[in-house]
């Protein structure tokens, strides 16, 4: 393999590439596609008309139906009909994602892309990264237009390839996929750019050239999700970022269980914990976690609830266990029937290895998934002090997902097959609003959550 490829494969491992041979459909197979993933939604889905009628979701439908005018069409152009029906439901958790094998073509052919990054301050889109080759575009600029397309217009275009609850969490996954792999994905392939941009208060105009998608783009980004495990000690506080709550469970245990002895070692007096930048997991990782200082049982929700369906029990008796008692449950239930699905009540660690002091929990609009559901958690069991600024993501929500691939296409389909509901009963269409905000300016590498957060307990 050449090492571009090799470099691009491993740097977007986290866009869900996944493997289809065919390169082009036919109309028919697009058509027949589209039509399952109707009735997939409409059968699978927890509560598909939560957000949207059911009358709108037939709509555009017959809309994203109706667009289909070309003979054959390649895996981009089926990717983004795809998801202009399913990003409909406006379920964060209900989608197709980003579609990674055909940014990894064009980055094989030399791909290019609009060189500055955003980041969403208030609603605007200002200038996070520049890699361009004019250092006079400074960050935090505002992004007014592109060639000749409004910001309004462009994002109004990108927005139905994005599936999420509203337009601040629309706004959080182009921050997380980035605008320029976006902008590629709607518009294609250019090589100059007009871009006006308004700077203290007066408006320019630049030429700017494309860059190069790897060494130009890829290779001097970050990515915005970068949770990693952590344990630091600042002042009399112990700083502990616990990492995504996923992968090795054993190895996320022992390196918990070593960060609590030390924390007891040190004495510390507060723990303040990050979950800001973190793609979530499982509660089976968080609620380990948890344990080392909640003052009593606990569980993670205060209803999970799940809806079998045909379309799902066609999908568990090919691709899951149909012994273990989770799924065996799927299949004897009737279909579209909703049912509990009870956790038990997971029990705190012995006193002597609690942590004990004042517990912070650092959270951000890109605290994904899990860990807004920790912080709900840890918030409504007053087991600490949330900090920090409002999730994208909600600690209710449609969630535990199911993924399928279209049997014409192979493109893969997450389906929110549950419903998620924080400790303290509340389903609120919000984020997990902090105890202590504090804005979080990704459009520098200053730290303002955490440096606050010291600022007031030191």
């Amino acid at each position: 393999m050449k090492l571009k490829s090799l470099i691009i494969l491993i740097l977007l491992l986290s866009l869900n590439s996944f493997g289809q041979s065919n390169s082009r459909f036919s109309k028919e197979e697009v058509l027949k596609d589209l039509k399952t993933l109707r009735e997939s939604l409409e059968d699978a889905h927890y509560n598909l008309y939560a957000y949207i009628s059911e009358k709108e979701f037939d709509s555009v439908y017959h809309e994203v139906k109706g667009s289909i005018d070309k003979d054959s069409l390649n895996l981009l152009e089926t990717t983004g009909i795809f998801q202009r029906l399913v990003s409909t439901v406006n379920n964060g958790h209900t989608g197709i994602d980003f579609p990674g094998q055909s940014y990894m073509k064009y980055a094989e052919a030399a791909g290019t892309l609009f060189p500055l990054e955003i980041a969403f301050e208030y609603d605007r889109p200002l200038i996070r990264k520049n890699f361009s080759d004019n250092s006079n575009i400074k960050t935090g600029s505002e992004i007014l237009s592109i060639n000749g397309v409004s910001m309004k217009e462009i994002l109004s275009r990108i927005y139905p390839q994005i599936s999420a609850e509203r337009p601040y969490f629309k706004n959080v996954k182009i921050e997380l996929y980035s605008f320029p792999r976006y902008y590629w994905q709607v518009f294609g392939k250019q090589d100059d750019f007009e871009v006006e941009i308004r700077s203290n208060g007066s408006v320019k105009t630049y030429s700017l050239k494309a860059v190069d998608l790897i060494e130009g783009y890829e290779m001097k980004r970050t990515e915005v999700l970068n949770a990693k495990m952590d344990l630091k000690f600042l002042g009399q506080a112990a700083y502990l970022n616990p990492g995504n709550f996923s992968g090795d469970e054993e190895k996320y245990q022992q390196f918990i269980d070593s960060a609590f002895v030390e924390i007891k070692e040190r004495d510390s007096k507060n723990l303040i914990i990050d979950l800001r930048n973190n793609g979530g997991g499982d509660n089976s990782f968080s609620d380990y976690l948890v344990s080392y200082f909640a003052d009593k049982p606990f569980k993670w929700n205060s209803s999970f609830t799940l809806k079998t369906s045909k379309f799902l029990k066609e999908h568990v008796r090919k691709h899951k266990d149909t012994t273990d008692a989770y799924w065996q449950e799927v299949l004897d239930h009737e279909n579209g029937e909703i049912y509990s699905y009870e956790f038990e009540e997971y029990q705190p660690q012995p006193k002597e290895k609690k942590f004990t002091g004042k517990v912070f929990v650092l959270v951000n609009r890109q605290s994904h998934s899990q860990s807004a559901v920790t912080a709900a958690q840890i918030q409504d069991y007053k087991f600490g002090i949330i900090v920090g600024e409002e999730t994208g993501d909600y600690p209710s929500l449609y969630a535990s997902i199911f993924q399928y691939s279209l049997p014409n296409t192979g493109i893969p389909v997450n389906v929110s097959k549950g419903q998620i509901v924080r400790v303290n009963g509340s389903t609120k269409e919000e984020g997990v609003i902090p105890d202590i905000f504090i804005k979080d300016h990704l459009l520098d590498d200053e730290d303002e959550i955490l440096e606050g957060l010291l600022n007031k307990i030191d």
